[in-house]
């Protein structure tokens, strides 16, 4: 029976951020639908599989606990391996998302898109840990774990846009999220202040992700669209400039 107050607990500690975040894309009027909402919630819940099967696959077990072991646990097997994850999940929701309304997917939204399905895998993972008996006491910190997959989300829904045209920035952003996480996850296990130190972390992760997807969602405020202007306008700019000067 406690199991199950558990469950209902984690789940409800787990959706305030979706509810959350769905009452400010509404207030701020962002362009985005209740199909698109749900359906980015379902993709992040959908990479929760990939992730167990990935985990089990990368689970290598060390004979001491050493720095190699606890990075490779923390950082490689876990963080990795829901990151890469929810990449995929995301890459197929643009696909299918592009083939239903065709338009161009600025960074903003892939930021905001990777936000909401960051949320459903928490959503998801938390259910798991209260089927596996997650202890009463921890429930506080799920909210934070929430948000950091929000957090972690958004720079990977910024990277699946980017891949295309500027895979560099979109690797830096993966690897950015996967070192957001590994922190995260090593901290929450240290004891004394440690805890305080990954909820700063996921909060502060959180903010900066929503505040980059505030403001416009036109071409012109996109950096990679910017980017692409750029390099378009210089050669045309020095041709002009040759043809007065002759």
């Amino acid at each position: 029976m406690q199991s199950f107050w558990v469950l209902i607990l984690l789940i409800i500690s787990s959706s305030l951020p979706i509810v959350a975040i769905y009452i400010w894309i509404r207030l701020a009027k962002l362009p985005l639908s209740v199909i698109q909402f749900l359906f980015a919630l379902l993709a992040g819940a959908a990479a929760f599989f990939p992730a167990l099967l990935m985990q089990d696959l990368l689970d290598i077990s060390f004979s001491t606990a050493t720095r190699t072991a606890f990075f490779y646990q923390y950082f490689i097997r876990i963080a990795l391996s829901e990151e890469l994850s929810r990449l995929i999940m995301l890459f197929i929701f643009f696909w299918i998302s592009g083939k239903i309304k065709p338009e161009k997917d600025s960074v903003k939204k892939g930021t905001l898109i990777g936000l909401i399905a960051g949320f459903g895998f928490s959503l998801l993972e938390s259910s798991r840990h209260a089927a596996s008996g997650m202890d009463l006491s921890l429930i506080f910190f799920r909210v934070f774990t929430a948000a950091l997959h929000g957090a972690c989300g958004s720079r990977i829904g910024a990277a699946a846009v980017l891949f295309p045209k500027n895979p560099v920035q979109a690797i830096l952003r993966i690897l950015t999220a996967t070192a957001i996480h590994g922190i995260y996850n090593f901290m929450v296990i240290m004891p004394n202040l440690s805890s305080v130190v990954a909820i700063i972390i996921a909060l502060t992760a959180l903010i900066t992700a929503i505040m980059s997807v505030r403001g416009s969602w036109t071409e012109e405020d996109d950096p990679a669209v910017n980017n692409e202007i750029l390099q378009q306008a210089l050669p045309q700019a020095l041709l002009d400039k040759t043809k007065d000067n002759q």
